[in-house]
């Protein structure tokens, strides 16, 4: 049984008719709560819900405190290939987008590692687009060979792999994987990806749950917030979370909410997501699953991430380029999509610093 069970039990549920029923009596019971179930999870998520948003902070940041103390990780990710087979409507990397392609070579990805350690950052996500001919597991396990010599915790954002493949990078160095869904609703998801192998909507479903069998160390999961209703896709990537917490406790489960940003291409079906709908999502979050840990990347702008650290926030990228070799290659490949946040890690430091926390730059060694 995998998540695709626990999906299909919500496929048809009425959202509206739900909410409708929630009262304001009913949030402040849940807010009460030391330990709140999926419904409470959805009432907290709810256009009601909104009206509390200053109650679900205030409980959100006690429980972040209780469980990650005034600490903020810092990464940074690194781009080794734009080069992509599937036709993803939203996407910046779409097969038909002309866009100048790239991978990295080798001594390229060794150039890109220094110029990104020399920050102080210890923490890399390395990305490619989903190709595995043009970036075979191969080459990826190549890569990390020559990233550990120079940070002590990679992850992975790449096409989904099998189990064996996910075995093989952990053993080569790999300790965290990150895999974004995009979009939960089955019937969405069949028309944004038009073709190629993303449009297999259960292997990628079933891509953390392969991570966690293979002993990642990390595994984090997310929608792309703007290609359904936010509160749906919000629900369901908490579903799936807590799925993942119980099966498999010996792995720290992360979620990232990230909205959709500009990028080569038109995407016009794109729904609303505000600020203080993504404040809410996480809130609702961290209060359903304190133990989860949660991710804002630079697609959000400045401003909004500063203000979102003490509300459950637990990790931020810094210093980021979308481009392939965006750190040192003169020679670089197109960017994924625009950065909102274009801070260097030494001004995200001290903006961290400046809220009270503690910016982390190395909280695990890979032995």
């Amino acid at each position: 049984m995998g998540f695709y069970d626990e999906y299909l039990k919500f496929k048809g549920f009425n959202y509206e008719e739900f909410f409708n029923k929630i009262t304001e009596e009913h949030i402040i019971s849940i807010l009460k709560k030391d330990k709140i179930n999926i419904y409470d999870y959805l009432a907290l998520l709810s256009p009601l819900g909104e009206k509390f948003i200053e109650e679900m902070a205030k409980k959100a940041h006690s429980l972040s405190l209780s469980h990650f103390g005034k600490t903020i990780l810092l990464f940074t990710p690194m781009y080794i290939s734009n080069k992509c087979i599937n036709e993803c409507v939203y996407c910046g990397y779409n097969v038909h987008n002309f866009i100048k392609r790239k991978k990295l070579s080798l001594d390229e990805v060794e150039a890109e590692a220094k110029a990104i350690a020399d920050k102080g950052l210890k923490h890399i996500l390395l990305l490619t687009g989903e190709s595995p001919k043009a970036t075979p597991v191969s080459y990826i396990i190549e890569v990390v060979n020559i990233l550990k010599k120079y940070f002590d915790s990679i992850g992975i954002e790449i096409y989904p792999l099998n189990e064996d493949e996910y075995k093989e990078v952990v053993e080569a160095g790999v300790d965290s994987l990150t895999v974004y869904q995009e979009v939960y609703d089955e019937d969405i998801y069949d028309n944004v990806h038009i073709s190629g192998p993303k449009k297999d909507y259960i292997y990628r479903l079933d891509a953390p749950e392969r991570g966690c069998k293979a002993n990642m160390r990390t595994v984090n999961i997310g929608a792309l917030l703007g290609l359904n209703e936010w509160r749906r896709e919000g629900f369901i990537t908490g579903l799936h979370a807590n799925y993942l917490q119980n099966k498999y406790p010996h792995v720290s489960i992360n979620v990232s909410p990230p909205r959709i940003r500009p990028h080569v291409g038109v995407f016009e079906n794109v729904y609303e997501v505000s600020d203080k709908n993504i404040v809410q999502n996480i809130l609702a979050l961290k209060i359903f699953l304190p133990y989860v840990g949660i991710t804002i990347s630079t697609r959000e702008e400045a401003t909004l991430r500063d203000n979102l650290i003490p509300l459950g926030v637990t990790k931020m990228s810094a210093g980021v380029s979308t481009q392939v070799g965006g750190h040192s290659v003169s020679n670089k490949g197109e960017a994924q999509f625009e950065i909102a946040d274009l801070r260097s890690v030494e001004e995200m430091r001290k903006s961290i610093l400046q809220k009270g926390y503690q910016p982390v730059f190395k909280d695990w060694m890979c032995i």
